[in-house]
């Protein structure tokens, strides 16, 4: 049985970090939107033309272009399951992904909503960093390096902030997503694929909620998230 999910929350929410715990824990592949089409840009195949192409000429990406990539992915990888991260992002992409799986025989098991408060969201990312060389992500606050300026997991100094990482930044991109990406949850909530987790809970916490609703799908892949 091969599990489909999707990580759905605002920026900051941490689908990030549940998502390397799935890969890690589980052996899951992670999609994500940003990580296959630079993968494809620098490929080689005609999809990775395709793609090299339309950025090179700084257009946007179609949604037809990234529904290729997911298909290649699909086909191509042998994984217990599939998490869907940054990518649909909106109603028409979420109609496109139903409509591949669909075709494949497959679908979506379970759409992880990350629930946050906004102000509470706007603390966490302005203080957050991560290891440019494993991805770990710290916190000024709430998860500083053992040693200052030296990652925990891989001992590199390469530690990074975002640009955007900033209170005036995060509330425009907070916009950005209620706007065009909240919707989702009540398609996937008339669907009964939705599975909320607080998102402002410890990580652990979360990681033992979000572990709870794959042990769910595994022990019984007929019944819905939400059931």
């Amino acid at each position: 049985m091969t599990i489909n999910i999707i990580l759905l929350g605002p920026p900051g929410a941490g689908k990030g970090t549940q998502a390397r715990a799935l890969v890690e824990d589980r052996g899951l592949v992670q999609l994500s939107t940003g990580d296959m089409l630079r993968e494809a840009r620098s490929s080689g195949t005609e999809m990775g033309k395709v793609v090299a192409d339309v950025m090179d000429r700084g257009q946007l990406v179609t949604d037809e272009i990234v529904i290729g990539l997911i298909r290649e992915k699909l086909e191509t990888e042998e994984a217990p399951g599939f998490i869907f991260d940054g990518f649909p992002r909106t109603l028409p992409q979420a109609d496109a992904l139903e409509e591949l799986l669909s075709g494949m025989g497959r679908k979506i098991d379970a759409v992880i909503e990350m629930r946050v408060d906004d102000e509470a969201l706007v603390d966490r990312i302005s203080g957050r960093f991560t290891c440019g060389n494993c991805g770990e992500v710290y916190h000024d606050k709430t998860r500083p390096t053992a040693k200052e300026g030296v990652c925990d997991v891989c001992g590199s100094t390469d530690l990074r902030r975002r640009g955007d990482d900033n209170a005036e930044s995060l509330k425009t991109r907070l916009m950005e997503y209620y706007k065009k990406t909240s919707p989702l949850v009540g398609y996937y909530y008339a669907k009964k694929t939705l599975a909320p987790v607080d998102g402002m809970a410890a990580m652990d916490e979360v990681g033992a909620e979000v572990a709870a609703i794959m042990d769910g799908i595994e022990a019984d892949p007929a019944l819905s998230a939400s059931g």
